[in-house]
């Protein structure tokens, strides 16, 4: 597992103009995502979305072609409403943050045994994720 947690000689806030990283490091760490995820806080998952994000789906149903898109904090916020109140669990596996990206795998198990995992990458802006892609597979 790696996690990224900046120790205490990062004390940036919202830009290192010199290397081009955005967006303050101890806010979004794998370590704080982990803890969003699995205690299915929706608002704290919420706050880590720019204004003007954007969230494509990549699934059985939302196939390559013809992905479901969210855009904007405000219906990103409802579809995370939704995916948390379900009676089911959430992990987050593997993940780090990287400057100006987020990658991680999640697993989850819903409450009549399905399970679903997803890869997500994310593009990270001065106000949190800009572009997130997540591709999720489901027991059939």
């Amino acid at each position: 597992m790696i996690l990224v947690i900046p120790g205490p000689s990062v004390r940036r806030s919202a830009f290192d103009f010199a290397k081009g990283h955005i967006m303050d490091q101890k806010k979004l760490t794998i370590s704080a995502l982990r803890n969003a995820v699995e205690s299915r806080d929706s608002a704290a998952l919420q706050s880590y979305y720019d204004d003007n994000a954007e969230l494509t789906i990549i699934d059985s149903i939302n196939t390559p072609s013809k992905p479901r898109t969210i855009r904007g904090k405000q219906d990103i916020g409802v579809f995370l409403d939704d995916v948390c109140s379900r009676d089911m669990t959430h992990k987050i596996d593997t993940g780090i943050v990287n400057g100006k990206m987020l990658a991680y795998v999640e697993r989850c198990r819903y409450h009549d045994g399905t399970r679903v995992v997803s890869s997500n990458t994310a593009e990270l802006g001065p106000r949190g994720i800009v572009r997130q892609t997540v591709v999720q597979a489901w027991d059939c």
